[in-house]
């Protein structure tokens, strides 16, 4: 069986394949991306709070609107396609994003006995 460290032996990584380096580094979040074009965070959680409480009507003048922001018609082109598709995946993370994820709560009920069997020589808690 080989060694589960045979990976890391010298010769093996970017001196052999340097086209593997990223030298950019990880690329930069849309909302970092944002911010460098003059936007606030506040301004994007506005931008989604407006967007999400449109009507039918206003939310289609808004993806059909050529001098919308891109950041409006983002958010207009994904809650289309949640409706369209029955879904609440865009929905629940646009909230997400503007008020947080709600607080979850678990219940643990323990009744203070430990159960020990012994098979074949060998201890299961």
């Amino acid at each position: 069986m080989a060694n589960k460290l045979d990976n890391l032996k010298k010769g093996d990584g970017f001196d052999k394949y340097p086209e593997r380096i990223n030298r950019d580094g990880r690329p930069r979040k849309y909302i970092s991306q944002l911010k460098e074009q003059g936007y606030k965070l506040s301004e994007v959680n506005d931008c989604i709070q407006a967007i999400m409480s449109m009507d039918m009507q206003e939310l289609k003048s808004v993806w059909d609107n050529p001098k919308a922001t891109v950041l409006e018609k983002t958010i207009a082109v994904a809650l289309k396609k949640s409706l369209e598709k029955g879904s609440l995946y865009s929905i629940d993370t646009l909230l997400t994003r503007v008020y947080g994820k709600p607080k979850e709560t678990a219940h643990i009920t323990n009744d203070g006995k430990i159960e020990v069997i012994f098979t074949k020589g060998k201890t299961i808690l």
